[in-house]
């Protein structure tokens, strides 16, 4: 296990950044979802220990991406249809639209 790809780990848990988590180097991203699902104990105990530390707190992730609020006006039905496509997806309507901003700012 390399301690590198601990560190790139680390920086994506965000709250816990005085913990670490040695992972194997993963040649794909299904190989790395495969390892997770094998180990769900690590990240169970990063968190434990996190929280015992005192360093994961609600809005954690917020914060370390450092997201600023905003109002925008919608049409009615755009929000009305955002709501349920996110409802199906299993989301917070506010998560789908914000996840359909970032993605088309690329384009």
């Amino acid at each position: 296990m390399k301690k590198t790809a601990a560190k790139r780990k680390r920086g994506q848990l965000s709250g816990v950044n005085d913990l670490t988590l040695e992972t194997p180097k993963f040649r794909s991203e299904a190989e790395e979802a495969e390892w997770w699902d094998r180990h769900p104990e690590a990240i169970e105990d990063l968190f434990r220990r996190g929280t015992k530390a005192g360093t994961i707190t609600r809005g954690t992730v917020a914060k370390a991406l450092q997201t600023k609020a905003t109002t925008i006006r919608l049409f009615t039905q755009d929000l009305e249809r955002a709501k349920v496509v996110a409802e199906r997806k299993g989301l917070r309507y506010q998560t789908y639209l914000k996840m359909l901003i970032h993605e088309a700012l690329p384009r």
